[in-house]
């Protein structure tokens, strides 16, 4: 599997490393969440405003812990609710970025978490927040669904081979 990518943005250059079961510290700056939410083997992705379709997450706020984070976003993004399982985190390095800005919005290194979500309620989708649509997929339609990074295609199997806890 893939675990490292570079890309760029603008000039911007960062480089994005998967790392499965990383054990995420008190002092790792966790930039945001993901989940890959599976329901009946699919797996459900949001039509974002301005941004396509990907998995529902965002950024962890102050006072909230990662999974709390997760739990919003894909509440608010998807509609939906259920049990997570950590699957690992993707590092995001801006060492080599020629544009990146020290006390900025984001570290010079940190990490979004990726989580598998097995959904236990499907809720009426009321577009209240800033997604268009939801739909479900089958796990090998994502690279032509999603307009990401190469890495999000290989967390999105190996999401799709973790057993829940």
């Amino acid at each position: 599997m893939l675990n490292q990518t570079v890309v760029n943005w603008g000039g911007q250059v960062i480089s994005l490393t998967w790392q499965p079961s990383k054990e995420i510290k008190e002092t790792d700056q966790v930039t945001s969440v993901h989940g890959y939410c599976f329901d009946q083997g699919k797996i459900v992705l949001v039509h974002v405003k301005g941004r396509g379709f990907n998995v529902p997450g965002g950024h962890v706020e102050k006072g909230e812990s990662p999974e709390e984070a997760l739990h919003r976003e894909i509440y608010e993004e998807a509609y939906v609710e259920g049990n997570a399982s950590y699957i690992g985190a993707i590092e995001v390095d801006h060492t080599d970025n020629p544009y990146f800005i020290e006390g900025g919005l984001y570290p010079k290194i940190g990490y979004q978490l990726f989580y598998r979500v097995d959904i236990e309620a499907c809720l009426p989708f009321l577009r209240e927040n800033e997604t268009l649509s939801r739909i479900w997929v089958e796990p090998e339609e994502i690279p032509y669904i999603m307009d990401d990074h190469e890495l999000a295609f290989a967390i999105a199997k190996e999401a799709a081979n973790t057993k829940q806890r």
